[in-house]
């Protein structure tokens, strides 16, 4: 996603309203165990099933935030069924998935399950991406070659369910620039920018670089151990 912000420019998203809310305990692979507020809408600006998970004290986060104190930690983490799910090591999903919970339930705040599998151009396209990559190119290249964007991604709706929940002010944990702009510009203040930890293994490396080098991305692969 590319953005071309102006001096003033904030972009107004139509409002959306909760749906539902279920709590629903969690439990990862590696056994850490925690419980979630989980958030359906209506109203959502792109018609997906995306989702919102309240971690921790995020209704103290709230308050605090809303007295002028720190905002709630925020990670709008896009879908990734081969990382989340199958433990894929040909990226980091999954691995900043499990970090996210656990640091949000311990600041108070939220993860927005994003469904934008790869990086918005689908599950099938993504795989067919992969391909590519196997032939020689790089994550961004392969998705061009597909007749794609580099990144589809918009998170339109990410900022429609935070400020549902009253989340005008977030801390994001991301190592995507795009993606503080890209709130920034629809209305939610990124306060601070909080990267994640950095899951390097051999399968990834590439992938991560190319992150890095191409779409400024905060990782630092010297420190990754």
């Amino acid at each position: 996603m590319t953005l071309t912000l102006g001096a003033d420019l904030v972009s107004p998203v139509p409002a959306a309203t909760v749906r539902t809310r279920v709590t629903v305990p969690l439990r990862f692979p590696d056994g850490y165990v925690t419980t979630a507020e989980v958030l359906t809408f209506d109203g959502l600006a792109d018609g997906r099933e995306h989702l919102l998970l309240g971690l921790g004290d995020w209704r103290g986060a709230l308050a605090r935030s809303a007295a002028g104190g720190e905002a709630p930690l925020v990670r709008p983490h896009s879908e990734c069924l081969t990382g989340d799910v199958f433990g894929s090591e040909r990226c980091d999903c999954g691995p900043q998935l499990r970090e996210a919970a656990e640091r949000i339930a311990g600041a108070g705040g939220f993860l927005l399950y994003l469904r934008q599998e790869g990086r918005g151009i689908g599950l099938y396209a993504k795989l067919d991406a992969y391909a590519l990559q196997d032939a020689g190119l790089d994550t961004y290249e392969a998705n061009l070659a597909l007749g794609r964007g580099e990144d589809e991604r918009d998170y339109t709706a990410a900022a429609q369910m935070l400020q549902a929940v009253g989340a005008d002010r977030v801390r994001l944990l991301s190592n995507n620039p795009d993606k503080a702009a890209g709130l920034d510009l629809l209305g939610v203040e990124v306060t601070e920018r909080v990267p994640t930890g950095v899951h390097l293994s051999p399968a990834n490396a590439r992938y991560l670089a190319v992150k890095r080098d191409h779409t400024a991305h905060t990782l630092d692969l010297s420190l990754a151990g």
